[in-house]
């Protein structure tokens, strides 16, 4: 930009006027609470039946019915969903589980308490899912399962993934957390692998205040699950050989839902539908907005991929610095924050480069826990692979705004902004270092 053409940038960082310069409202409260939702809930308070587990079998059968499965087990939160799910599965000492190096630490850290080893593989760089090929150079005798992540609610590669798990005889494990109601091919996610574990905390698609829930079609994995931490309820167990175990958790976990939740979840799973296709409509009008822009990429399948993304948790868009004379993510992102955007460089940080798991002794085994149920002097060269793209994603992605309504002036002033950056991106450049430092987190996830 030339001094003599304007006496300032136009850019807010710099000085000039904020896009953003009004209040967008509930374009971005969630969960939307209706008084049915506020009714189901008082009602359950009042009734004192918080800890008992009625209203729970109700909202594990309506779900396990709306998404077409044959059992649902509801749990406290999504942690303990997916470490359900992978007990059901008989992940157990000395095996291996597979999962991809950039996701939430709630994927794959339950594997510790079941005394398994975590491997980690390689992301599709544009999908931001495991990498199908990646995954099969991961497989060893060892390999019990893999934990598929449809991350930021873009269905992995599920096709691929399934065939390569029944070539290896290893188990699928969906953690649809960040998919609820995403569409593969005519399948919604969770209803592809052998279980399926998911989170249903306030800030996630399908919110139902606090809880998470697994899936499954296999008696076995279903019953294993409920005696591992749900020591009330296993006298629905029936297979013969799990019966002299019923009465007391097998793990020494209490894994129970309270009921609020799923007094709240019975009510979502009647508005969910709509409000995922209000959702849609409105985050796939803001990607139009901006494709096409310099360097600005949205994370999303293409369409007629016959690929959906469901409540569109943690949008992201993919960010090429070189279309932008190297401008840095995070210069970018401040740029765009400015103008009342509020973008965050990156997402979650690769777990494969976080001490937990490289060297911690979690337990005190004498050796890292990450190795300490495996066989020793075996190759554990795969433990230790370095993963170029889930170690760079987070100097290629950064978020854009999760909007819960379609309206059109609004979400188009949002694109504005973004354009305006681009537009303006030399503006930036004099005052960047071109950092590249570590963004993202290990811990969160941006929800705006």
């Amino acid at each position: 930009m030339s001094t003599t053409a304007k006496a300032k940038s136009e850019l807010a960082l710099l000085g000039g006027p904020k896009t953003i310069d009004f209040d967008p409202g509930d374009m971005f409260t969630w969960p939307i609470v209706t008084k049915e939702h506020e009714e189901a809930v008082l009602a359950m308070l009042r009734a004192g039946q918080m800890s008992n587990w009625d209203v729970t079998e109700q909202f594990e059968k309506a779900y396990a019915k709306a998404l077409g499965r044959k059992y649902a087990l509801a749990c406290n939160n999504g942690t303990s969903a997916i470490q359900c799910a992978l007990y059901g599965l008989g992940v157990g000492a000395g095996d291996e589980v597979i999962c991809p190096g950039m996701t939430f630490w709630a994927s794959i850290a339950q594997v510790y308490p079941l005394r398994a080893t975590p491997v980690f593989a390689e992301i599709d760089r544009e999908t931001l899912c495991i990498d199908p090929d990646d995954l099969e150079r991961c497989i060893t005798p060892r390999t019990k399962a893999v934990v598929v992540v449809h991350y930021a609610g873009y269905p992995a590669d599920m096709d691929r993934i399934m065939a390569i798990a029944e070539k290896h005889n290893i188990k699928v494990m969906e953690d649809c957390s960040h998919s609820h109601g995403a569409m593969y091919k005519g399948r919604e996610t969770g209803t592809i692998g052998h279980a399926a574990g998911l989170s249903c905390m306030s800030g996630k698609s399908f919110a139902i205040g606090e809880g998470g829930i697994m899936f499954t079609d296999d008696q076995r994995v279903y019953e294993r699950a409920l005696l591992l931490g749900h020591y009330e309820r296993t006298g629905n167990i029936q297979l013969e050989d799990l019966k002299p175990y019923v009465g007391l958790p097998a793990g020494g976990y209490k894994f129970r839902i309270h009921q609020l939740s799923s007094a709240m979840g019975l009510v979502q799973l009647k508005h969910y539908p709509a409000q995922m296709a209000e959702i849609a409509k409105a985050m796939n009008l803001f990607c139009d907005l901006i494709e096409g822009l310099p360097g600005v990429k949205p994370v999303r399948p293409a369409k007629g991929s016959g690929l959906t993304k469901g409540g569109w948790y943690h949008p992201l868009a993919h960010y090429d610095a070189g279309q932008l004379e190297g401008l840095s993510i995070q210069r970018f992102c401040e740029a765009l924050s400015a103008e009342g955007l509020g973008s965050h460089p990156g997402c979650n940080r690769p777990l494969h480069t976080h001490p937990l798991f490289v060297d911690m002794q979690v337990f005190g085994e004498g050796r890292p826990t990450r190795v300490a149920n495996l066989p020793e002097g075996i190759d554990t060269s795969h433990l230790n692979r370095r993963l170029p793209i889930a170690e760079e994603i987070n100097n290629r992605v950064f978020s854009i705004p999760w909007f819960k309504h379609h309206r059109p002036e609004v979400i188009g002033r949002y694109a504005q902004a973004v354009r305006k950056v681009v537009e303006n991106h030399r503006d930036l450049l004099a005052g960047d270092q071109n950092r590249r430092t570590a963004t993202g987190d290990f811990s969160t996830a941006f929800r705006r």
